[in-house]
């Protein structure tokens, strides 16, 4: 007769057994899991390797071909702004070296750059609008009328284009008394400065670091780019460019391009940090100067990577 005891025992056997297969089933599972994971992670580290060492090659190409486009600047831009005079204005986020790259090829260009004009932060500050209103009505010369938009890019324009810019007909808007009197009271704001002896131009090219960043960086943009719209409206025509992060589509050329109002005038650059883009920005000057307008660079929204502007 089988007792309560060996019930109990065999019970306890076959507990005992199941707790046995599946601790050795889950060992032997966890192996092959584990073998898995470790091939997979060796296979992802060797695509990670590779695709880094394609990124190299990828960035060792672009800067050939950036250091090949800018040695041939000089060649592909001379003779094109020959007679002409271009002011060049950059915000406060363009690197030296880059402001200094376009001036460059500004001059190879025949151009004669009469000066430069650098703004400062408070310029695109929203939060400094009122107070640059208050300075741009001290400083305004006789003359010289603001436009009727109120924003301070526009009113920012409203003054600076016709301190740097020559009338349609060559003649200077502003005596240079009151020119270098409006540019002191500027500077003193913390809203721009004009570097000694500056004279007015036929054409203005205004500079961009390209991507503004910020909870503020699309109200700052758009202070840019309605800047540079009334700087082109001063004189004989302006370029707008942005020397990085402007090839995404972002920044004040960004929004230039998206308001009708002001790319059928205004003519726009996305890459003028690169040798190809600062060639860009030459040919766009000269369009300007023939009355006509462009968008140009690597961004989906340029028309192409350069003009397609004769020679003369």
């Amino acid at each position: 007769m089988i007792s309560v005891r060996y019930h109990i025992v065999s019970i306890a056997a076959v507990f005992l057994a199941l707790a046995v297969g599946v601790v050795l089933g889950s060992s032997s599972l966890s192996a092959r899991l584990l073998e898995s994971v470790g091939n997979e992670k060796e296979q992802l580290q060797q695509r990670a390797e590779e695709l880094g060492a394609h990124n190299e090659r990828l960035r060792a190409q672009v800067a050939t071909a950036d250091h090949f486009d800018s040695s041939i600047a000089p060649m592909a831009v001379r003779g094109q702004l020959d007679g002409r005079s271009v002011v060049l204005i950059s915000s406060a986020d363009v690197p030296d070296g880059e402001r200094e790259s376009v001036a460059e090829v500004l001059r190879d260009s025949g151009a004669e750059l009469t000066g430069q004009v650098r703004l400062g932060e408070s310029l695109s500050d929203p939060e400094r609008a009122a107070s640059l209103e208050g300075v741009i009505t001290q400083l305004l010369p006789a003359g010289v009328q603001l436009p009727t938009a109120a924003d301070p890019g526009t009113q920012a324009g409203g003054l600076i284009g016709p301190l740097a810019l020559l009338k349609q007909d060559g003649q200077s808007q502003v005596d240079d008394q009151a020119r270098a009197a409006a540019f002191a009271g500027l500077a003193e704001g913390g809203f721009a400065t004009a570097s000694p002896g500056l004279r007015p131009a036929q054409l203005a090219v205004v500079l961009t670091g390209g991507q503004q960043r910020g909870e503020q960086a699309g109200d700052r943009a758009a202070i840019l780019a309605r800047f540079a719209t009334q700087v082109d409206a001063a004189g004989q025509g302006a370029v707008l460019a942005g020397t990085s992060g402007s090839a995404t589509g972002s920044g004040a050329v960004g929004v230039a391009r998206a308001d009708p109002a002001i790319s059928s005038s205004l003519s726009t650059v996305d890459n003028a940090g690169s040798g190809a883009g600062r060639v860009a920005v030459v040919l766009a000057a000269r369009e300007q100067a023939e009355h006509r307008a462009g968008h140009y660079g690597t961004a989906s929204s340029a028309q192409g990577p350069v003009p397609n502007t004769p020679r003369d």
